[in-house]
């Protein structure tokens, strides 16, 4: 039986079905709605196959219906430039004849010039917190229904938050998070699968960070989460099957939306990726 990451890796190595058309398929594993995460990933692996030699920088998307797991997602890749240093890609996501998704993405020749970066938080390492399972042995007769139900499935991305008090309790502090990141099993070497599930793992807890300063999680019956955009710029080389730290803050709620930014390390401390994120909080009410 295929583990959660090798089915992840066969469901991010999109069939070609045209010259610039693209086939994906969601894991059948009962979720309401496609991932963002996924089809964030997805459609990047998409615009990257109609670019040779240059590695992407930075991506912006739209989320802009729910998707459907129980069918295939094509994405459809619009070449809107390739220029002497940068490429350009626009791709958009389609299911039932409708785009669920879309999303820009910009890709460079390797290039020197000027570097810094803020310092990676000192927090604790990976190895000096619980495992999930070691949580979930611990605490899990504390956690609501929907979150046993995610922690009792066996997934392609291990997580280690820093600091588990706003999962056990209505505790309101600070909105800032720091969750340790890497896939559940080894991946290749090929830098764009590493790249593919960053991607895909940038979308995990990162909203969540809005609601930690009101003491509620995304698991709390009545609260309509959904992200509503998502940019990614990727800075360093890494390894996404190497503990990565998410470091995550939340600068703004207001309007039923929140704010959300990250900064993802690799444990030499290296800034290798800069995530923003805006979001759909709404307490009750219809959906989008």
């Amino acid at each position: 039986m295929a583990s959660a990451i090798d089915n992840l890796l066969m469901i991010l190595d999109l069939e070609r079905i045209e010259h610039n058309i693209f086939r994906g398929h969601s894991p059948q594993v009962g979720w309401q709605r496609v991932f963002g995460g996924l089809v964030i990933a997805q459609a990047l692996v998409a615009a990257a196959r109609t670019v040779e030699a240059r590695a992407p920088h930075s991506l912006h998307a739209y989320f802009l219906l729910a998707g459907d797991p129980s069918v295939p997602i094509v994405y459809e890749v619009d070449r809107i430039r390739d220029g002497g240093s940068f490429t350009t890609r626009r791709c958009i996501a389609v299911q039932h004849g409708r785009a669920i998704f879309a999303l820009s993405a910009s890709f460079q020749i390797s290039e020197h010039g000027l570097d810094h970066a803020l310092s990676m938080p000192d927090v604790p390492a990976p190895e000096d917190l619980p495992s999930e399972a070691e949580v979930y042995a611990q605490f899990g007769g504390m956690f609501p229904e929907p979150m046993r139900r995610w922690f009792a499935q066996e997934r392609p991305i291990e997580i280690r938050p820093v600091d588990l008090a706003h999962y056990l309790g209505q505790k309101r502090s600070a909105p800032v998070q720091y969750v340790w990141l890497r896939a559940s099993g080894a991946l290749p070497d090929d830098p764009a699968v590493h790249r593919a599930v960053l991607a895909y793992l940038s979308d995990m807890t990162l909203l969540d960070t809005a609601l930690v300063a009101h003491g509620r999680t995304i698991f709390e019956p009545g609260l309509q989460v959904a992200s509503l955009d998502h940019a990614l710029w990727f800075h360093r080389p890494f390894r996404a099957d190497e503990w990565l730290l998410y470091a995550q803050d939340s600068p703004n709620s207001g309007g039923a939306r929140g704010l959300t930014r990250g900064l993802i390390y690799g444990r030499n401390g290296s800034l290798v990726a800069s995530v923003a994120q805006e979001g759909l909080i709404r307490i009750g009410g219809k959906s989008t």
